[in-house]
């Protein structure tokens, strides 16, 4: 055996394609071990903005979709729904949405939204988290005469008005939040992201 030639190029070849099989068996290793780090396609959803169609939204309805787990609330008030806004002021715990910042600063006036018609808003009470049910009817017997419409908790009996401000002596302490949102187009709202500036 020690009198058989050394075939150099041979030996290139084979240490060269052993190297490049090596090359390749490592690659597919390590693709799905990076892959690993990566969010997963659920994780990605559930932070991803949501748009919302308005275009079959008629005045006083209400539509409900799914962001990160929660309920988003879009109603379009009539002009009659958005006129009793500032006649509640007295009996709300905080109409201006002072105490905490509850909305962003597109939506600090008192009809809270970017438009007055349009309201969008996270359905979650700020009592205890339950999701408070869309009560757009005027004086109904069971929230009494002084009733405008709004929003009602049912499991322990926190009110809002029609921009999400609570009632005082409620159990709910602070308004319903407002979340980022912008209009992408004249009909669909993106919630979740904030506008980008140009």
């Amino acid at each position: 055996m020690a009198d058989i030639p050394v075939n150099s190029a041979r030996r290139r070849f084979l240490t060269g394609s052993a190297t490049a099989v090596g090359a390749v068996g490592m690659g597919f290793a390590v693709v799905p071990f990076l892959s690993s780090f990566e969010p997963s396609a659920k994780a990605e959803a559930a932070g991803a903005p949501v748009d919302i169609n308005i275009a079959k939204l008629v005045p006083g309805q209400m539509v409900t979709v799914a962001w990160r787990g929660q309920p988003i609330y879009v109603v379009n008030r009539t002009d009659k729904m958005i006129e009793s806004l500032p006649s509640l002021d007295s009996q709300l715990l905080d109409p201006d949405s002072k105490e905490i910042s509850q909305q962003p600063k597109y939506a600090d006036n008192f009809y809270r939204s970017r438009k007055k018609s349009i309201f969008v808003v996270v359905g979650i009470c700020t009592h205890l988290g339950c999701a408070p049910t869309y009560r757009p009817e005027v004086a109904p017997k069971d929230l009494g005469p002084e009733w405008k419409g709004g929003f009602f908790c049912p499991c322990h009996g926190s009110k809002y008005d029609l921009a999400g401000r609570v009632y005082k002596s409620m159990p709910a302490p602070l308004n319903l939040l407002v979340p980022d949102y912008f209009f992408a187009s004249e009909d669909l709202i993106r919630v979740g992201v904030a506008e980008k500036k140009a």
